[in-house]
């Protein structure tokens, strides 16, 4: 498609990067711009238009990040022919197939055999699903005060929602403006980035070790001037990272010395998913930046992801704008779920389900590393469910794994940047492949696992060892 084409389809009144961007997803939306239509070039554009060449850059990095259209090197930039199924590109990349194998490691998910009988809380659950006035109070008072009684720091307000991914979304639509930069953890967890993309935002990525985020890649990170930054303080996935607090003061410094040096208004988002089964203690920065911590707790891992329920700590004002904004959606979480989770929460025999199941997981994850680690494969130290192994090919591990009878998730769909882009914190040279590995699900015999993963980690696409 020429210039004057597209100049005749789309008005481009607002010649921003965000207006030119909107006319041309409205385009791809309607069916207008059919997939597989080559866009003019950036300097085509620009120059019919009066504008800069990086302003349509801009624009057309906003599409890409959505969703909409791709670059193809020197062939130019086209609309996605996937693009009418949505911007979540990572997520999808993450759907495991339904075909049955002998040992699937891919999903991420608690293991069901872990989580606490529900048939107890249900039996005591009232029979009736009544609720007073359409306005009454989104959360149950005594869920409300199990919830602040062990709430990781002092929030002015703390609110449920319907899962860590409702929580995240409705707190970044409310702090990122489009065009705005994030810092994210790199690798990540790939619905972040999809909702990023889809806001319009860019991933600022920083590299992780055992214990998160490092102060000066932090520091370097900031100096780009972010209105959020997003982070998981345990069991980070894929990597399985915990912070320590002392961590966890040193990113608060970071961060207050450069909101004090630039004048930064930013908030940090926490996803706190796997905390009831983690191994290491509360963490959080908003013991040190209460007023601007927006932490999240999810109950998934420790008592089913079908609850569907989130708990949201953090400043009234944010908070309060969080609620207002969903009272116009679903409103509030079913009160009967509520109930369910705070009998969970305080039941005996449920808690001891729950401190069970971190044991548990707390020896699969220690029995599969220290048996890859002997078998020379560099996995870190790992908190919660999941590791993250070093590879020679993502694609050639898959392939030798799925041979035998064993699933894990491809490691590209975690990356908020390709190997050999900017990321802060990371060392020189390319990174690797890797995938991430279930360890929550390996139930017996973890050498034999291992035995397997480590024989595919050292596997080369062209074939030998």
């Amino acid at each position: 498609m020429d210039v004057s084409e597209l100049t005749a389809l789309a008005p481009f009144a607002d010649t921003t990067p965000r207006g030119i961007a909107a006319d041309l997803a409205r385009l791809v939306n309607s069916g207008d711009l059919e997939a597989g239509v080559r866009l003019p070039t950036v300097r085509e554009l620009a120059a019919t238009l009066g504008v800069s060449p990086a302003t349509i850059s801009q624009a057309w990095q906003a599409l890409a990040r959505a969703g909409l259209i791709e670059s193809r090197g020197r062939a130019g930039s086209f609309v996605r022919r996937d693009a009418a199924a949505g911007p979540a590109v990572r997520m999808r990349g993450m759907a495991a197939p339904d075909d049955p194998v002998r040992l699937d490691l891919s999903r991420g998910t608690p293991d069901p055999l872990l989580l606490p009988p529900l048939g107890p809380a249900l039996s005591r659950v009232s029979a009736r699903a009544d609720v007073g006035s359409y306005q009454a109070e989104p959360v149950l008072p005594a869920l409300a005060a199990v919830l602040r009684d062990s709430w990781p720091s002092e929030a002015e307000s703390i609110v449920v929602v319907d899962g860590a991914l409702d929580a995240i979304s409705r707190t970044l639509e409310q702090v990122v403006k489009f065009g705005d930069r994030v810092i994210v953890e790199h690798p990540g967890f790939p619905p972040f980035l999809d909702l990023l993309d889809l806001l319009g935002a860019e991933a600022v990525p920083v590299a992780i070790d055992e214990q998160g985020m490092s102060p000066d890649a932090l520091a370097a990170a900031l100096r780009r001037r972010p209105s959020a930054i997003l982070l998981q303080p345990r069991a980070q996935n894929p990597t399985g990272a915990s912070m320590t607090p002392s961590r966890a003061a040193a990113l608060a410094g970071a961060i207050r010395s450069a909101v004090d040096e630039h004048g930064l208004d930013l908030v940090v988002v926490e996803d706190d998913h796997s905390g009831l089964i983690s191994t290491e203690g509360d963490v959080t920065l908003g013991t040190h930046l209460p007023d601007r911590v927006v932490h999240v707790r999810s109950f998934s891992k420790s008592h089913g992801p079908d609850l569907r329920i989130a708990a949201v700590g953090g400043p009234r004002d944010l908070v309060g704008r969080i609620m207002a904004r969903r009272m116009l959606g679903p409103g509030w979480t079913s009160r009967m779920l509520q109930s369910i989770l705070l009998d969970l929460l305080t039941d005996g025999a449920a808690i001891d389900a729950v401190a069970e199941a971190r044991r548990a997981y707390y020896t699969r994850q220690r029995a599969l590393g220290d048996a890859l680690r002997e078998r020379g494969v560099p996995v870190m130290h790992a908190d919660g469910i999941n590791l993250w192994m070093p590879v020679v090919s993502e694609r050639s591990t898959l392939v030798q794994l799925a041979a035998a009878g064993i699933r894990v998730a491809g490691g590209t769909p975690f990356l908020a940047a390709a190997n050999g882009s900017s990321v802060a914190g990371a060392s020189r040279g390319p990174q690797g492949d890797f995938v991430r590995v279930t360890v929550g699900a390996v139930r017996e015999d973890p050498a034999s696992v291992a035995d397997v993963l480590a024989r595919a980690a050292r596997h080369l696409a062209a074939g030998g060892y």
